[in-house]
């Protein structure tokens, strides 16, 4: 059974950094493109990032660009999402999520293009 589990989420102070994790298992992730999306309370799901299967290429929203940082490891079936200069407005519960396919093909919000989902980590930034 294919299965993704984010950890890392907690408490962090703006200024800050949390660094999230993406364990995938039941399948091998080498084939999979990996994104990252994230809801705060009262607002629509935001996308944030992609990875490619091989890690060559992301791309990030606006939002984060700058300040956040995908990476992966595929001998380890993991994938991170480091989060520095964090700022209150991240406070969010952060979701990974997988598609078998190979290339971040489609733009950073269509969450359609997943079809594998973790639970999701809260992510709170106060002072």
């Amino acid at each position: 059974q294919r299965q993704l589990v984010e950890s890392g989420g907690g408490s962090g102070e703006p200024g800050g950094s949390l660094t999230l994790s993406c364990a995938a298992s039941g399948f091998s992730m080498d084939h999979y493109s990996f994104g990252w999306f994230r809801q705060a309370p009262g607002k629509e799901r935001e996308g944030l990032s992609c990875i490619n299967s091989s890690g060559s290429f992301t791309n990030y929203a606006d939002s984060v660009k700058g300040r956040f940082t995908v990476s992966r490891d595929n001998a380890r079936n993991v994938v991170y999402l480091q989060m520095n200069s964090l700022k209150p407005e991240d406070t969010a519960v952060y979701y990974c999520a997988a598609e078998d396919y190979a290339y971040c093909r489609y733009s950073l919000g269509y969450a359609g293009a997943y079809d594998l989902w973790g639970q999701g980590t809260q992510v709170t930034v106060s002072s």
